[in-house]
This record gives C-alpha cells, structure tokens and sequence, in this order.
C-alpha cells in the first residue's frame, strides 16, 4: 500500500477514470471505423486498454456500442480480466 500512498489516492482514481473512458471511446472509434471499412484500431490494444486498468469501461463499450460481443476473447477475457484485477486489489489491502 505504500505505492498507493506514494502516488496519492486521487491521482490513482483520476487514472482510472481516464483509463476507462478512453477504453470506451476506443470500443466506439473501433466499431465506427468497422462500418466504414476503415483503418481499425488492433485487438490487441483494445486488450491492453482493459489490463492497464479500463476493464469497466471496455465492458461497457462493448455492449453500448454492440462491439466484438461475439468474440469470447472479448466477452470473456474482458471480465476476466476485470475481475483478476479486482481481486488483486484486494488482495493487497487485506495483506498489507
């Protein structure tokens, strides 16, 4: 806990907050560019948006923009993800 001290509560929170905007906006930028046969953004980034912390954001994209909802590596490996974070999370503040 001492990184989350170090860093400060509400810089993590603002982070988080970024992260998972920009995680959605990247599943509706993604899906547009879909429909117009465009340059699109690789699955791949799409997932590191997720582990780096835009799991609910990602989650939410999907289904609000009704994108990649049929690919298990999304609509498994997005919760999944998600969840293993939270876990970890509290893992570390039980444990501390």
């Amino acid at each position: 806990m001492a990184l989350i001290e170090t860093i400060g509560i509400g810089k993590i929170i603002i982070y988080l907050l970024a992260i998972n905007v920009i995680a959605f906006l990247a599943m509706g930028i993604d899906k547009w560019k879909a429909k117009k046969n465009a340059w699109r953004i690789p699955e791949q980034t799409l997932l590191s948006l997720v582990v780096l912390g835009g799991g609910i954001g990602g989650i939410i994209g999907m289904y609000v923009f009704r994108h990649k909802t049929k690919k298990p590596r999304f609509f498994i490996g997005f919760p999944v993800i998600l969840i293993a974070e939270i876990a970890i999370v509290i893992y570390l503040i039980v444990n501390k």
